[in-house]
């Protein structure tokens, strides 16, 4: 018999066949529930923000008045020491309001991060507007020490905090099992998505298709041949208990309808189980949707792609500015590369290449030379020796091209540094989709045409995501991306991964 004759549950690798009877399915063995990560990840964060605003205050006050507890404050005729304490209480309870530590943000996205934010600037304006009122004098510099200090530990403090949730989602732990309720085939998508993003916290531990009787026809991908797929004949109660899980993820509302939909939610009422509805939306920016209530039905409105933001001029401002101060605080190094590559190699110090930008027009991008003269000859032959080929990303595991002081200029992006300057000439951003080889762009379909919507950066989401590391179409994915849901947010987010990314070297050959 077939799967097409047979419902079937998958236990342990084992085929729990059933007839035309009712299935008996049993629960598969799960780990400890979801609820307990979460609690002690947020317990964490509440002693560990406590605990960097106390240090923050306190190390403010040294800063400003010394060893000693400084003069009262006007006004208020307390010591610093007590105000200290004072202002880390109503800053943590700034953050208690903006629910910083709700578990529905925290360990992904930059939701987390703004609401902090958000937070820290609101506690403030409450600050000065009481010592307006009330005419507390308050030190100015203190209060100039205290702020980014406090913010600054508030965030390196969670960016610490999701490193390490991260690292044990990555190995199978601190997730939350989801019950996956909707079709096959978007089950299968569901799936396959989560398992490429771990970080997500999300493990698909069941699929239940509401309107499939006796038999489920579609094959399921790897990710799902350990989960138990259950259709109608099994109640929504026993596919929840045999999955185990914390969460309900209904990606067709059409095998629903809109009352079974609504019997859902009355069933998961006082659970503690979050239902969630997908939009099986990809690649989509949260901040291009948004949910509007059109005469009680809800619509998920989705915005245009945001690539005509990034040629506007705050980002302008934002790129010509920025090179010129790195370039200023890099220059000792920039010096010395150069020189570096005039004394131990016969050739110029800078390389230059004709790439494509925006709009399809050609420029040249400055590097330092890293290659012996002569190199971009032997390139087609070498990528030939390692079974690829020009249209895909033209970069070699190892490069016999590569000199010396170039194969360590490469391994930290030094060599890429003089792209500064064709950022100050408006040909780059600093950040942006990967700059194009003329043979690239000719093979390109009507999905990576849109990299050439923007300016090329010197780094992207592609460099902070594994770089050479990354395959041809993740490589396309992921500047696509971008190009779809540009902010400056995101850019700031990118430029600082990017520098975990160099000091680190992944992916970099």
């Amino acid at each position: 018999m077939t799967q097409v004759d047979l419902f079937r549950v998958h236990h342990d690798g084992v085929d729990l066949v059933h007839g035309n009877r009712a299935p008996v399915v049993q629960p598969v063995a799960h780990d400890a529930p979801g609820a307990d990560w979460r609690s002690t990840y947020k317990r964490r964060l509440l002693v560990a923000d406590f605990v960097v605003l106390l240090v923050a205050l306190m190390a403010a006050q040294v800063f400003r008045f010394g060893a000693t507890s400084g003069p009262p404050v006007d006004g208020l005729y307390v010591p610093y020491p007590v105000l200290g304490i004072a202002l880390a209480v109503a800053w943590w309870t700034s953050l208690q309001v903006h629910r910083v530590r709700s578990s529905r943000i925290i360990g992904n996205g930059a939701e987390e991060y703004r609401r902090v934010l958000v937070a820290t600037f609101r506690a403030f304006a409450v600050l000065a507007f009481v010592s307006v009122a009330f005419k507390i004098d308050a030190s100015r510099l203190y209060i100039a020490i205290a702020l980014p200090l406090g913010l600054v530990g508030l965030l390196i403090a969670r960016k610490v905090a999701r490193v390490g949730l991260q690292r044990a989602r990555a190995k199978g732990r601190s997730l939350e099992r989801v019950l996956v309720v909707g079709g096959e085939r978007s089950a299968n998508a569901l799936a396959r998505w989560f398992s490429r993003h771990p970080a997500s916290g999300y493990v698909v531990s069941g699929v239940w298709v509401p309107d499939n009787n006796s038999h489920l026809s579609t094959p399921f991908s790897p990710e799902l041949r350990r989960v138990p797929m259950m259709s109608a004949d099994v109640d929504f109660d026993e596919a929840l208990a045999a999955s185990g899980a914390e969460a309900v993820v209904v990606t067709d509302t059409e095998h629903l309808g809109h009352e079974s939909l609504r019997d859902l939610t009355w069933q998961l009422e006082g659970t503690g189980i979050d239902l969630l509805l997908s939009p099986n939306v990809l690649d989509v920016s949260s901040a291009r949707m948004t949910l509007h209530d059109v005469s009680g039905m809800p619509l998920l409105h989705l915005s245009e792609p945001q690539y005509a933001g990034a040629s506007r001029l705050a980002k302008t401002l934002f790129d010509r500015v920025g090179a010129c101060v790195i370039l200023l605080l890099i220059s000792p190094l920039f010096i010395a590369t150069a020189l570096a590559v005039k004394l131990t190699s016969a050739g110029p110090v800078f390389y230059r290449q004709e790439r494509v930008g925006r709009d399809g027009a050609t420029f040249g991008m400055i590097k330092f030379r890293s290659m012996k003269v002569g190199a971009d000859a032997e390139l087609q032959a070498l990528l030939a020796a390692e079974g690829r080929t020009l249209a895909e990303l033209p970069k070699l595991t190892r490069d016999p091209r590569v000199t010396t002081v170039g194969a360590f200029i490469r391994r930290f992006s030094i060599d890429e540094l003089p792209q500064l300057l064709n950022v100050l000439k408006g040909d780059m951003s600093l950040v942006g989709p990967r700059p194009q080889r003329d043979f690239e762009v000719d093979g390109y379909d009507h999905v990576a045409t849109r990299r050439l919507s923007v300016l090329p950066g010197m780094t992207g989401l592609w460099q902070v995501s594994g770089r050479s590391d990354l395959s041809y179409e993740e490589a396309i994915r992921l500047d696509v991306h971008y190009v779809e849901n540009w902010s400056m947010t995101a850019d700031l987010m990118i430029l600082w991964r990017t520098a975990k990314a160099v000091v680190v070297s992944d992916g970099a050959y």
